[in-house]
């Protein structure tokens, strides 16, 4: 039976200097196990959000709602529990581990989520392979966590922990922001073989259609003021861009 990730009524806010701020207000989102919906909306509408309160983001208090996966409640989990659970975040902007070399970080996170560790030769060679795929050279393996990786490296590499960890979900915040045509094809073809491999259910946070191209969604969702203002097709991103936002804006009143 495929897992299922449900999103009911979700309410978010976010700590900053003035104090608590609402983000997010009643989303509603069911996601299935080999399903790809793209979330798209402009700046400030709260994409980022949900993605960190689903990954389990201190800054980000879940005020009212609920993340289910399978039936249970996400909230109440740790960030490495969510991750032991099956969810995967790779982030907009990767974080530099200084002094962790790929190879460690990876095989350690391989397993605290199975719980045992890895074969040292099978794994390797998963590795490599994964690393193949994704045009990395071999010596980021011995590098530092994104230390010194310039952004389509560290993209890359957001999508080699997502292969060789194998989650049953994948939220991928801004996964194509900063790639060229190159990177964004390889990037997007890890992405396939891992929906392929493990039967993936992806979340694809994107401002542009252009990774739509390569990451087939079967559903898309519009995000305005923290909710979804419209759902439909694959058809509706591409209304999305020939037409822009502007029709889910409330134009400023005139002086």
């Amino acid at each position: 039976m495929s897992s299922v990730l449900e999103i009911k009524d979700l309410h978010v806010s976010v700590e900053t200097d003035q104090g608590s701020k609402p983000i997010l207000n009643g989303v509603n989102l069911t996601i299935r196990q080999g399903e790809t919906h793209a979330i798209m909306g402009p700046n400030g509408s709260g994409k980022s959000t949900l993605a960190y309160a689903i990954a389990g983001h201190p800054r980000y208090e879940v005020t009212s709602g609920s993340i289910l996966l399978d039936g249970e409640e996400v909230t109440e989990m740790d960030v490495d529990e969510r991750a032991k659970a099956g969810l995967f975040l790779a982030m907009q902007y990767p974080v530099e581990i200084p002094g962790v070399t790929n190879a460690n970080f990876l095989r350690t996170a391989k397993t605290a989520i199975d719980g045992e560790a890895p074969s040292i030769r099978s794994w390797m060679k998963e590795v490599r392979t994964a690393m193949d795929d994704l045009r990395m050279d071999a010596s980021f393996a011995q590098r530092n966590v994104n230390e010194g990786f310039s952004g389509g490296e560290k993209k890359r590499n957001e999508i080699l922990q997502l292969e060789l960890l194998k989650p049953r979900f994948a939220v991928l915040d801004e996964t194509d922001s900063g790639l060229d045509v190159d990177a964004l094809k390889v990037v997007s073809e890890g992405v396939n073989r891992a929906k392929e491999a493990t039967n993936l259910g992806v979340m694809l946070i994107t401002h542009y259609t252009r990774i739509l191209r390569y990451i087939k969604p079967d559903f898309v969702h519009v995000f305005v003021d923290g909710r979804i203002a419209e759902q439909g097709g694959p058809e509706l991103a591409d209304r999305l861009e020939a037409e822009g936002y502007d029709r889910f804006l409330t134009p400023t009143p005139s002086a």
